[in-house]
């Protein structure tokens, strides 16, 4: 499959999730339904949609619902109330402060003024610049980790446990590589919900008792983005993958995790210098 073949399979797919969303506002909108519509995995399906259309699915519901209030607003006769209702806004009081954080005003203001704030699909996050990419083939990984469940940026919490653990129990070894394995997708997931795991490899005959959990990574072929700078910017090549790399590859992902290793240390280098390969599985 060439590169422009893959991004029109994209393309009529994330515009068959875009009719439904349009079609179905009223509705709480599943999102293992919408990837199903999409074809493709719950694991993908949201980093695609997101760095293409630069929002997730959710601020798309969002922004499309307070976009038709604002019509009712000026066009019908509905109570504020009911609109917010419709909205997914059964508390008038969210409504009215969401409200007014997109349109400048509070409903009944604007229900008399008649003033539209233009929608335009979002293009934030739309990354110009260019990462190193390679194609890699690698053996199935045995891991040795701690869970970890909130914020993606506090995962050091379990690393820390990770290594302060492994060292006390004379399980340290010069070879090891750091891994970081992250479950959820944090533009979907709340950040208090997201599930990652700070690991190690680790040969098979290395014990895991608590706080250590076994974990295995596929193997197979891997596009690897060589990200350099502080992590909290590592969103940007994550989008860029997913939304120019990944289309114009003419590849298609396979349904296993990405994970991320960590080329060396943030006591040891600044952030400017930190290196991280960010693997995606590729068919």
């Amino acid at each position: 499959m060439n590169g422009g073949t893959a991004w029109t399979l994209y393309e009529t797919r994330l515009r068959r999730v875009s009719a439904y969303i349009h079609e179905h506002l009223d509705e709480e909108l599943d999102m293992e339904k919408l990837a199903e519509i999409a074809c493709m995995s719950s694991y993908h399906w949201h980093r695609i949609y997101r760095a293409i259309y630069g929002e997730t699915a959710a601020a798309t519901v969002k922004r499309l619902r307070l976009h038709r209030a604002a019509g009712d607003l000026v066009n019908t006769r509905l109570s504020i109330s009911d609109i917010a209702k419709r909205s997914g806004y059964p508390n008038l009081q969210s409504f009215n402060r969401i409200f007014r954080s997109v349109y400048g005003m509070p409903p009944a203001r604007y229900r008399n003024e008649g003033s539209h704030t233009i929608f335009e699909p979002s293009t934030q996050g739309r990354i110009t610049v260019m990462f190193d990419v390679t194609l890699r083939t690698i053996s199935p990984m045995s891991l040795v980790g701690v869970a970890h469940r909130g914020s993606y940026m506090q995962i050091g919490q379990a690393f820390e446990t990770l290594f302060g653990t492994i060292f006390a129990r004379g399980l340290a070894g010069p070879d090891m590589r750091m891994i970081g394995v992250y479950l959820d997708d944090p533009d979907v997931v709340e950040a208090d919900k997201l599930r990652s795991v700070a690991c190690v490899t680790a040969g098979e005959g290395m014990t895991a008792e608590a706080p250590l959990e076994r974990r295995a990574l596929d193997g197979g072929e891997y596009a690897v983005l060589r990200h350099k700078g502080p992590y909290a910017n590592m969103h940007k090549a994550y989008q860029w993958l997913y939304a120019q790399w990944l289309p114009a590859s003419g590849r298609q992902l396979r349904d296993t995790v990405m994970f991320e290793e960590y080329i060396n240390n943030p006591r040891d280098v600044p952030p400017t210098e930190l290196l991280t390969d960010i693997y995606m599985p590729l068919q």
